[in-house]
């Protein structure tokens, strides 16, 4: 009896590594191209088979090898079935890093490409890709999962990228199509040095993506900056927004709360252009303290996300759009014919706020101000959740925003005039 059970786990073994081998050998035929300056090398290891395949594609040409021989500029880890799941397109790679079943080492953005540099089987396109968009404060990379004829646009914190909505993006792809941008100044968008970075000029940025690939209207979630930004839009161009998700939003700071306004002012973004040591310890100090429970995230996720922000910030133009954004939020202004609070009276498109009950940033006694403020907007406080609730509490959180979607309407929506551009936008950047 145990001789047939042995038999039988190695017959479903092989019958694994045969269809993974087969999966691996039609890559070359469901490439999409990319820019001919594009070289990047992949090693898929498939930890239940214990093999490990080099994937290098370069230009028009995609190259696969057992046995890997160069240097990888991305490590992917995952098992036979998810590897297979993610070739027959019954699963986004958001969806297996989501349930923990796919990592990944190396350039994020080129960990995320690598699904969108494929076809699916029947020719379909990829379920989702990694584009950059062209707009007049640079060029903007983003996450587009494509699903449903409703646009939703997601805007990352201070000092995060597109990288902090992936869960968003795997919760409400099947119905909309969603995009995850990297704002300008971070993740892998354009840091143009001498932009203003303040919420006018960011909110000018999205609504020159949405422009660029013919979204009519979307509906906006943002957390902490990338909701002051969402409001931002909200209050400019109110028809371009179907509805707004606010996520601890970075609303301006009341006068009584700015003791510290003279300093500030005199501190000049520009002196972060010079280089300074960044200990990654205190990285991941402030990363862990934006949580309630830091024990709610599984910690090799958290270390690609300091990864991140300590690779981009050995940048000097990245150094100079972090302390120029942060001190931008410190100083927006409250009161006043400008002023935050009193333009949030005009505000029109349907809106949600999330707070959380431990969030140290951005406390959420704000609550009883946007009342006072917006009192038709609907409000929660989530217990036991900090600064970034779509991570720490992501099953509650997107349940929110599918529930504000859903009562805002269906917006108004043209098809991606750029559909299919993933692998070209990569390369780009990759080659530059």
């Amino acid at each position: 009896m145990r001789t047939l059970q042995g038999q039988g786990a190695a017959s479903l073994t092989e019958q694994r590594s045969k269809r993974a081998r087969e999966a691996f050998a039609s890559l070359p035929e469901r490439y999409r191209g990319a820019d001919a300056s594009f070289d990047a090398t992949f090693q898929i290891r498939l930890g239940d088979v214990g093999r490990t395949w080099e994937v290098r594609t370069r230009g028009d040409r995609c190259e696969v090898h057992l046995s890997p021989a160069r240097e990888p500029d991305v490590v992917i880890r995952t098992d036979a079935a998810t590897w297979l799941a993610l070739r027959e397109g019954r699963m986004s790679g958001l969806d297996a890093f989501s349930q923990r079943r796919l990592s990944a080492e190396g350039d994020l953005d080129l960990a995320l490409a690598f699904e969108g540099l494929f076809r699916l089987p029947g020719g379909r396109e990829p379920l989702l890709r990694i584009d950059e968009v062209e707009t007049a404060a640079g060029r903007l990379s983003t996450l587009i999962a494509e699903g449903g004829p409703e646009q939703v646009i997601c805007l990352h914190g201070l000092g995060s990228s597109k990288a902090s909505f992936f869960e968003t993006v795997a919760a409400l792809s099947p119905a909309h199509t969603v995009h995850a941008l990297d704002l300008p100044g971070f993740g892998s968008s354009s840091k143009p040095t001498r932009a203003p970075y303040n919420a006018p000029w960011m909110a000018d940025a999205v609504r020159g993506y949405m422009d660029a690939l013919a979204i009519d209207r979307a509906h906006l979630v943002g957390n902490s900056m990338g909701g002051r930004i969402a409001l931002e839009l909200g209050l400019a161009a109110p028809e371009r927004v179907a509805s707004l998700s606010l996520l601890a939003p970075a609303l301006a700071f009341l006068r009584r709360s700015r003791a510290f306004l003279p300093i500030v002012r005199l501190l000049r973004p520009e002196l972060a252009a010079i280089p300074h040591p960044l200990l990654k310890a205190r990285v991941k100090a402030s990363f862990w303290a934006l949580f309630a429970q830091p024990d709610r995230l599984d910690p090799a996720a958290a270390e690609v996300a300091v990864n991140e922000f300590c690779r981009t910030y050995r940048s000097r133009a990245a150094r100079v759009a972090f302390h120029t954004a942060a001190r931008n939020i410190y100083l927006d202004e409250p009161h006043g014919d400008q002023g935050l609070w009193t333009r949030l009276k005009e505000l029109e498109p349907p809106s949600l706020f999330v707070w959380g009950d431990r969030d140290k940033l951005i406390p959420a006694s704000f609550a009883r101000h946007v009342t006072k403020a917006i009192p038709n907007a609907e409000q929660v406080v989530l217990a036991d959740c900090g600064h970034v609730p779509q991570v720490e509490l992501p099953e509650r959180t997107n349940a929110l925003i599918c529930e504000r979607i859903a009562s805002a309407g269906s917006p108004a929506a043209k098809p991606l005039r750029r559909r299919g551009r993933a692998a070209r936008g990569l390369a780009r950047r990759a080659a530059g």
